[in-house]
């Protein structure tokens, strides 16, 4: 059976594929705004990968060498910020000169912006083998849908 739908109708649903565009376009432009801003003095930014399933968003963030009880997770409405320090662990022995050192140590700052809308007390973190993954399951956007709402006779 196929709906025949007139010009006005066409043009709201034309209209509304442009709005659902505008608004992907802006949130890639947020993004791209957030990782070009320019990091701490002296902090380290770790390598990040995002995915998303039907349900969820996933974040893994590299920490090699720094401990759970270093790093802090903040989530606020439209972005999550990881931060921390890893620190330098002490020398055993004497060293007289570096060959080479190429790991990072210090202040480590991370923030991935969310599209998404999230349910915060359903996150999970785990660190494991210096990979810090954090589940953030997501709420179903309720705009548009419809709902009864059941009347009480009195």
């Amino acid at each position: 059976m196929v709906k025949n739908v007139g010009a006005a109708g066409l043009e709201r649903i034309e209209l509304r594929r442009l709005t659902e565009r505008i608004g992907k376009l802006y949130s890639v432009l947020h993004e791209a705004a957030e990782a070009e801003s320019t990091p701490l003095a002296g902090a380290w930014t770790p390598a990040v990968d995002v995915c998303e399933t039907a349900d969820a968003i996933c974040i893994r963030i590299e920490v090699p060498g720094v401990s759970a009880s270093q790093i802090r997770i903040a989530l606020n409405g439209d972005k999550i910020r990881i931060y921390g320090e890893k620190k330098k662990r002490s020398v055993r022995q004497r060293i007289i000169s570096h060959l080479c050192s190429e790991r990072n140590y210090g202040r480590f700052n991370r923030v991935v912006p969310l599209r998404w809308t999230i349910s915060i007390k359903d996150t999970k973190a785990e660190l494991r083998n210096g990979v810090l993954l954090i589940h953030l399951p997501k709420i179903k956007d309720r705009r548009g849908s419809e709902f009864r709402i059941p009347i009480n006779r009195n």
